[in-house]
């Protein structure tokens, strides 16, 4: 955990829980707030270092819980974890073999911030791309994804592209988000595998903002 964050309340409110970082509480009010995992749900976590999510989903499902890093995650009882970038095919099929029936995507990675904002959102977004990527290969019909993104000029692009393949979509902004963030979570659900670009989608177009 950074240090700077280290006088942050979800910060200290994580480590006295026991929880491996603050971002376990942006999970938690997700799921209270939209329910995406059942409690039989195979689920995939992508970017799941150092693990604090995995922490959480593991109470959430009897199912099988994978994460998938860069970086080595320290063992969590219960959870499957890779090593490895989930946009190489390789992974894709260690993750089939694995889970065989995947229920639900779940994705907080971030880029490394360099501190030039256009620069940075490109590369979230891209992120984010790579993660949808990774979901249509996998999820079965009905399942869920949830991505985190950040707002800017490209993120309504993003949005479109998970619109096509999912009946229901949210964009959602916890409150355990830090003020001034222009972090926000796409909430995805009922995967529709025969996707169809030129079909009408269930959700309005109010959906554009983040709720608080």
């Amino acid at each position: 955990m950074k240090p700077e964050f280290s006088g942050d309340r979800y910060y200290r409110r994580a480590m006295r829980e026991g929880y491996r970082s603050r971002a376990v509480y942006k999970l938690a009010e997700i799921e209270k707030r939209f329910r995406i995992i059942r409690p039989d749900d195979n689920v995939i976590d992508l970017g799941a270092a150092p693990g604090s999510w995995l922490q959480e989903i593991r109470t959430m499902t009897t199912g099988k819980v994978i994460g998938i890093d860069l970086n080595p995650i320290a063992p969590i009882e219960g959870v499957t974890t890779i090593v490895g970038d989930f946009t190489d095919p390789r992974v894709v099929e260690q993750v089939r073999a694995v889970a065989g029936v995947v229920n639900v995507v779940v994705s907080d990675a971030s880029p490394k911030l360099s501190g030039q904002s256009s620069y940075d959102q490109a590369r979230a977004i891209a992120l984010g791309e790579d993660a949808l990527s990774f979901a249509v290969k996998v999820l079965k019909r009905g399942g869920n994804f949830l991505v985190k993104s950040f707002q800017g000029e490209l993120f309504n692009d993003l949005l479109s592209e998970v619109r096509r393949h999912f009946f229901s979509v949210r964009v959602y902004r916890t409150t355990a988000s830090r003020r001034g963030s222009a972090e926000v979570y796409i909430v995805a659900k009922n995967y529709r595998p025969e996707v169809d670009s030129h079909s009408e989608y269930s959700d309005s177009g109010e959906n554009n903002n983040p709720e608080t």
